[in-house]
């Protein structure tokens, strides 16, 4: 570290603020926030850094800056806006590449309600944004069902109308309009309809129930009963729409819901707006983990964000863990109940959105998608390194006989048939799983040793300690122990034994990990029993005409390699066995099948 950085260090304060990070070219590099400015700093020129990323970053700043600011709040807004400004390479940035639609109730008299992506700042409302063009489109086509509210742009002033400069249009015969252009509707009457559409669009629908129920009753105390079935239609379309909508409690008003799950490389963040116990919004996005940011780093990052960019006034927020936002929010981390069920739909909604890139992933960029498994999979294996070559043994000696092994070989993730191998046990008398296991893995990486093949970074024994305890005596022999990771797979609860360790490991059931072991040792299993059973059936064709007197192994090969099986020997004809064994032969066999027939 440079003298001009250590003074730099010296002099920091001990507040809250952001510091920037500088490279030589003066260019910006990272931007991060802090509670205590001058320890959270020090703290990246003290600690021994794992992560590879961050030690390139460290060596690269050339100069610090920072801006001491008064509350916590105003250093994650001002970050925030720095990331967003600067777009420092070794900060993370949330991707926002699209203008998003929102509803505006334009600043006139009698205000029309439309849908646009542009905010301009004339006074008008927005409402927004939405992440969904058709939640905004579902929304409008209900408020023009429920109001009749003007499309036209004109200037609707006193004075115009007074001067009857306008005339009513289309719309009005349809009844899509009152014909406020013409003084057919009154401003206050129309102003009400706002009022009631803006409390809609907020989530809030006991207004407009009431007013419509209260109405449908005058019409049908007058007999106007055509009247009141039009306004019992538009109940039935706002009740249908509210209950599509509400999926918690009601009393839960004015929340901002936020959650997250994360990989090794990645984040997936989702977003929920509450209002009066209806989802009014909703946005899941992806963050590209840059320096092995923690869940807490990304999540307090994106609720930042999120707020700023869908102007939420939210005074709570749920999340599923603790947050540091400053004194201005609240924040609740439930733990029952509706709220705890709202998280864990958000939670959910973060899953599903990170399945379904896996998905698209694995199609277009599949390099992407194997180093995901396999980062996850050293992770949640404890390994060194990634296991990108996989090799799994699996023993097969049904009724103690013929006692053969199978070895399968994953290479990223994928069985790569062409090198699976076959073992007859040469060693071994009787049915011993621990003693065949031994033999094989013996002679599998001895030959490969001896043809210099590359060797595994990972070995799975189909079996609990008995079997890998065998497969590492081996190892031992072969110079190969703490070169090559090893462990077995217990067939029972799916257990996973570690050498030298008596406590098994047991992955979540869900986990891809798990998956793809459990596919290498079923693989195993079935190439293994494939291999067996083909070895017995043989044994046995042999051993049928082996009964028959006086014919030597010879001949039964010869018979095997015309008739393919022994039940075709049976049904061949006199003359057709006399082709192939001779005269004498032909007698012996075509006797021992028809015993009552003589050639």
């Amino acid at each position: 570290m440079s003298s001009s950085l250590e003074i730099q260090l010296k002099t920091l304060p001990n507040s809250p603020g952001v510091y920037q990070y500088f490279d030589k070219n003066d260019k910006i590099i990272y931007v991060g926030k802090a509670k205590n400015l001058k320890k959270r700093v020090a703290s990246y020129f003290t600690k021994n850094h794992e992560n590879g990323k961050t030690k390139v970053l460290v060596k690269k700043i050339a100069k610090i800056k920072h801006i001491v600011v008064n509350t916590e709040t105003d250093a994650l807004l001002l970050e925030n806006n720095l990331i967003k400004k600067y777009k420092p390479r070794y900060n993370v940035l949330l991707k926002d590449d699209k203008s998003y639609p929102w509803i505006c109730i334009k600043k006139e008299r009698f205000p029309r309600i439309f849908m646009t992506r542009r905010v301009i700042k004339d006074g008008s409302e927005y409402f927004g944004p939405y992440t969904s063009v058709r939640t905004v489109k579902v929304l409008l086509d209900l408020i023009k069902e429920l109001y009749p509210l003007r499309t036209c742009n004109y200037d609707l002033s006193q004075k115009n109308i007074n001067e009857r400069k306008y005339k009513v249009c289309l719309e009005y015969h349809l009844k899509n309009c009152k014909g406020a252009c013409e003084a057919l509707e009154t401003e206050v009457n129309y102003n009400n309809s706002i009022k009631e559409i803006r409390n809609i669009i907020k989530g809030n629908f006991k207004e407009s129930l009431e007013r419509f129920q209260k109405m449908m009753l005058n019409f049908a105390e007058k007999m106007e009963f055509e009247e009141a079935q039009k306004i019992k239609e538009k109940l039935d379309l706002l009740s249908n729409y509210q209950s599509k909508s509400t999926i918690i409690n009601p009393s839960i008003n004015n929340v901002d819901v936020f959650s997250i799950i994360s990989d090794e490389t990645h984040g997936y963040v989702n977003f929920l707006k509450i209002s009066n116990g209806s989802i009014i919004q909703s946005h899941t996005t992806e963050i590209k983990k840059k320096l092995e940011e923690i869940d807490k780093e990304l999540l307090e990052l994106f609720i930042v964000e999120i707020r700023q960019r869908f102007n939420s006034q939210s005074p709570e927020i749920y999340v599923p863990f603790k947050v540091d936002l400053g004194e201005s929010i609240k924040v609740t981390i439930p733990k029952l109940g509706d709220k705890k069920r709202i998280v864990e739909l958000s939670e959910r909604n973060a899953k599903y959105y990170r399945q379904e890139q896996f998905k698209q992933i694995k199609i277009v960029d599949p390099d992407r998608h194997v180093k995901r498994i396999m980062t996850q999979m050293k992770k949640d294996l404890r390994l060194k390194e990634e296991p990108r070559h996989i090799e799994c043994f699996d023993n097969s000696n049904i009724q103690g006989t013929n006692p053969v092994a199978a070895c399968v070989v994953f290479r990223d993730g994928k069985p790569s048939k062409k090198e699976y191998r076959h073992y007859n046990i040469k060693t071994v008398v009787g049915p011993d799983d621990f003693a065949s296991m031994e033999e094989v893995v013996y002679r599998r990486y001895k030959r490969l040793l001896a043809e210099g093949e590359s060797l595994p970074q990972l070995i799975i024994i189909d079996g609990g300690k008995g079997q890998l305890s065998s497969a590492l005596k081996s190892l031992d022999i072969l110079g190969l122990r703490g070169k090559i990771a090893i462990i077995g797979i217990a067939k029972r609860l799916e257990e996973i034994y570690y050498p030298d360790d008596p406590i098994p490991l047991y992955l979540d059931k869900k986990s891809e990990t798990l998956k793809i072991t459990q596919y290498l040792r079923n693989e195993a299993h079935r190439f293994g029993i494939t291999f067996h059973r083909n070895k017995r059936s043989k044994s046995a064709i042999q051993s049928e005409l082996e009964q028959i007197p006086d014919i030597g192994k010879q001949t039964i090969t010869t018979l095997l390699r015309k008739f393919k099986s022994a039940k075709r020997v049976k049904e061949a004809s006199f003359k057709d066995l006399k082709e192939v064994i001779g005269n004498s032969r032909a007698i012996k066999v075509y006797q021992y099948y028809h015993p009552q027939k003589k050639e």
